[in-house]
């Protein structure tokens, strides 16, 4: 009787069988097959370090190590000892995607490194070069002189259901070949950092170690790059982010053939059409993306778009939420000509414009947040009366995005700059003129409030 309960169980579970478990394979066949094509990846950075430093790596430039001699007498370049050159080091994850050498990981992980090895899973250990790395997408590629290596076969990502099983091979906490398995929890997330990449978020325990490491489908192909996970303790919690192989091979392959990664630019600053804006608008229902500004002399403004449109398809395609827009105009290619259908004072419009290409990190961006970047890569506002109440200061400007040479320095969202260079700052506009003014290659000392305490960070301007 048991047995006749239990076959007709596993009948039912045959027949109900998702479609994509017909060509499912077993997770320990998958790893036998794919693993040799995930590698180790350990990074080393100098980094230089007083006797008695500061929180923080010392400048290059003379002028700013004049600055700190004066100011901070017993820290770098002071009188409290020599400066030394420390190893900085840090590990994560990559897969093969071609016989050659050439293989996939995080921006984050190589980007900055002296020195970059490669481990294979057979112990053979190799020097590699950074071919280039898109901190927008958190996209890197790398080689390594090596031939007849093995490969990972690529999926694809849209045919993906949440709910499906999927499984990632990394290194983390520097546990080499670490096999964890979940599933995918939905598709097309947006991040509060980054607008062009629609994510794919799992519940796959990954932790650092795993950046750039592969997300698998139990067809044993890549159908995205582990990149990272929303927590609040610093360790997984849960939920876990994967950049999507298109995506990613995109850029790999403008990085290998041009060293950078150009993208469509619109030049509209664009919001979410809430309930109440589609009545409001006359739409039917809440979609699209409604813009709030177009930036002066953009395509965006040369193809005749205006405030309080509200754009529903892109190239032929639904803007079904505002994040969907940034990501579509970024996968176009600079001088296409995009076709769009455009909402405006309840009728619908035809129209076309030719995108320009999407300036550096440090420019306006047309972004998700539209939020206006100064150069050296920060977001910023100035602090209400209430927010200068609770801090119980006077002046400062809040951090609300941090990208190029500030995510470098080490400034973080929520901090408040109270100073650059010794001299005050209480407004967005005489930040940006006091940057503006700092050579390139040179560093701004940035005073900061973070938490209950204040500290200095050089801020070097790349000028990229």
């Amino acid at each position: 009787m048991m047995r006749a309960a239990l076959a007709a169980t596993a009948l039912a579970f045959s027949l109900s069988a998702p479609a994509w478990a017909k060509d499912a394979v077993d997770v320990a066949d998958l790893v036998e097959k794919q693993g040799p094509a995930v590698v180790n990846i350990s990074t080393t950075k100098m980094v230089k370090h007083g006797a008695e430093g500061l929180p923080f790596a010392m400048p290059d430039d003379e002028a700013m190590q004049e600055f700190f001699r004066r100011f901070f007498p017993g820290g770098p370049g002071g009188s409290g000892g020599p400066m030394r050159e420390i190893p900085a080091r840090g590990a994560g994850s990559g897969f093969i995607v071609s016989s050659d050498g050439y293989i996939l990981t995080n921006a984050h992980v190589v980007q900055g490194a002296d020195e970059v090895e490669v481990k294979l899973i057979d112990k053979r250990k190799f020097s590699a070069k950074v071919v280039g790395a898109d901190s927008r997408t958190d996209v890197a590629v790398i080689r390594i002189t090596a031939g007849n290596l093995p490969t990972v076969k690529l999926g694809d990502p849209d045919k993906l259901r949440v709910g499906e099983a999927v499984v990632a091979i990394g290194s983390p906490f520097g546990f080499e070949n670490s096999v964890t398995a979940g599933i995918v929890s939905a598709k097309g997330r947006s991040l509060p950092s980054e607008s062009y990449v629609p994510y794919i978020q799992t519940d796959v325990p990954i932790n650092p170690g795993n950046s750039g490491g592969p997300l698998f489908n139990m067809k044993g192909e890549v159908v995205g790059i582990n990149s990272q996970i929303y927590s609040r303790s610093g360790g997984y919690q849960g939920v876990s982010f994967a950049i999507p192989i298109d995506v990613a091979m995109d850029v790999a392959e403008q990085l290998k053939s041009t060293g950078k990664v150009s993208r469509g630019w619109l030049g509209v600053v664009i919001q979410e059409v809430t309930a109440d804006l589609a009545d409001s608008f006359g739409l039917d229902r809440p979609r699209g993306a409604l813009v709030s500004q177009v930036q002066a002399d953009s395509p965006a403004a040369k193809a005749g778009l205006q405030a309080a449109d509200v754009i529903l398809t892109f190239n032929g395609k639904p803007v079904e939420n505002s994040g969907d827009l940034p990501r579509m105009v970024g996968m176009a290619k600079p001088a296409a000509k995009i076709p769009l259908q455009v909402w405006r004072k309840g009728r619908m419009q035809e129209m076309t414009v030719v995108l320009g290409e999407l300036p550096g990190e440090e420019q306006l961006a047309a972004g998700k947040s539209g939020k206006a970047y100064s150069r050296g890569g920060l977001a910023l506002s100035e602090l209400t009366a209430d927010q200068r109440r609770e801090l119980n200061i006077d002046h400062g400007l809040l951090v609300e995005e941090v990208t190029g040479d500030a995510a470098r320095a080490g400034i973080r969202v929520g901090d408040v700059i109270l100073a650059v260079n010794n001299g005050k700052v209480a407004t967005v506009e005489a930040f940006r003129k006091t940057i503006a003014a700092i050579p390139k290659g040179k560093s701004a000392a940035i005073l900061i409030r973070r938490g209950e305490g204040s500290l200095y960070v050089p801020l070097k301007i790349s000028g990229e």
